[in-house]
């Protein structure tokens, strides 16, 4: 009975991680840094993961039961990559918990604000957002493209129930398809 027990929660992590693997692919399309003007360095990968991962919690959040325990299982699983990628940037011992406390209220902070834009439709806001902090500017006519893609994803996504998400994975759509009009993000 014990042995069925651990069986089924090595299953369920491996779905995670799997889930995981897949939610960071789609936030490393070349089309993101290239095409849409997502910064290619650490904070922009972050801000790229980050955004992904928020717009399958959107997706998780909406579903029946078990899909709250794989949110919460995937948001586990996204602080222990981001606690382990700190390490390996040769954050010290001490410095890792401020940074991931710091980490943890911007993940939070931008799922509210993503949330808002997404729930009411505004692809202004949304853009203004992303432009804020994905792009780290004040321009949201640079991050229209960047929106356009989130709005799709989301859209994508209400589609998806549990079983497509651990099974093929989370649907994002191809990042290059609307090029930046912000040439010094390329």
């Amino acid at each position: 009975m014990i042995a069925r027990f651990f069986r089924r929660n090595d299953a369920r992590r491996r779905s995670i991680e799997t889930l995981h693997m897949r939610i960071n692919a789609a936030s490393r399309q070349p089309g993101l840094y290239t095409g849409l003007g997502v910064p290619d360095g650490v904070e922009g990968r972050f801000e790229s993961l980050i955004l992904h991962v928020i717009l399958v919690l959107r997706r998780l959040n909406r579903l029946p039961a078990p899909a709250a325990d794989v949110a919460q299982d995937l948001v586990n699983s996204v602080f222990l990559q981001l606690d382990a990628s700190l390490r390996e940037l040769g954050v010290g011992d001490f410095g890792v918990p401020k940074r991931m406390k710091k980490l943890g209220a911007a993940f939070y902070g931008r799922a509210a604000n993503y949330d808002a834009a997404l729930d009411a439709g505004d692809a202004d806001a949304l853009a203004t957002a992303l432009s804020r902090n994905v792009l780290g500017g004040d321009d949201a006519g640079a991050a229209s493209g960047l929106a356009a893609y989130v709005l799709a994803a989301d859209r994508d996504l209400a589609e998806a129930d549990l079983d497509a998400l651990l099974g093929a994975g989370p649907p994002f759509p191809p990042a290059d398809a609307t090029p930046t009009s912000n040439p010094e993000h390329r």
